[in-house]
């Protein structure tokens, strides 16, 4: 007697199973991503909607032929950022993301785990940690993780560091109004001068 046969729809391939595991890896070290959920800014599903990204962009892989490029993940994770986080996102992380995720496609399925090992180590070392995130008035700056993503590959970018307005110098002080002798305070223009 035999024992009953699972068909490959009932069980996803090894391969399916660590490029998956390495996309949401990926995703969870993404400085951006990670401000979108740690903020929020997804509505309370935030944490549900990164695994969801991560399901589109594996079944993009499963199902597409040819097999999707990096332009194609960005351009997608971009629509996601915007439709799902309301966030447009200008600072170049999604292309890295996208080249990180194809990389990690074709070792899968060359049969290394360099890639997914890298990630699963830097999603590991995140884990629990609050990302940090102070704008500045003015300033175009866009994300600082506190953990600075060591480890990463140097064609990765790093997100540029946001400033902290608390620890800013102040501006100076406004001079005091100066009152005539009338007690009527003198307006001063700050162009030509009227006579």
């Amino acid at each position: 007697m035999s024992a009953p046969s699972s068909t490959a729809v009932d069980t996803p391939s090894d391969t399916s199973v660590l490029f998956a595991r390495g996309v949401i890896a990926r995703l969870a070290v993404w400085p951006a991503l990670r401000v979108a959920v740690d903020q929020g800014w997804g509505g309370p599903e935030s944490a549900q909607k990164r695994t969801w990204i991560a399901s589109v962009v594996v079944d993009a892989f499963e199902e597409e032929d040819p097999v999707p490029d990096a332009t194609y993940i960005e351009l997608q994770l971009l629509q996601i950022m915007e439709d799902e986080f309301e966030t447009e996102l200008e600072d170049g992380s999604a292309e890295v993301v996208a080249k990180d995720v194809v990389k990690l496609w074709n070792e899968v399925q060359a049969g290394s785990q360099d890639a997914l090992k890298e990630f699963e180590e830097q999603a590991e070392k995140l884990k629990g940690k609050k990302v940090q995130v102070e704008e500045a008035a003015g300033d175009d700056s866009d994300w600082e993780d506190e953990s600075g993503e060591e480890g990463m590959d140097e064609d990765d970018t790093e997100a540029p560091q946001l400033l902290d307005t608390q620890s800013m110098p102040a501006r100076p002080p406004k001079p005091e109004p100066e009152v005539d002798e009338d007690g009527f305070t003198v307006i001063k223009g700050k162009g030509r001068s009227h006579r």
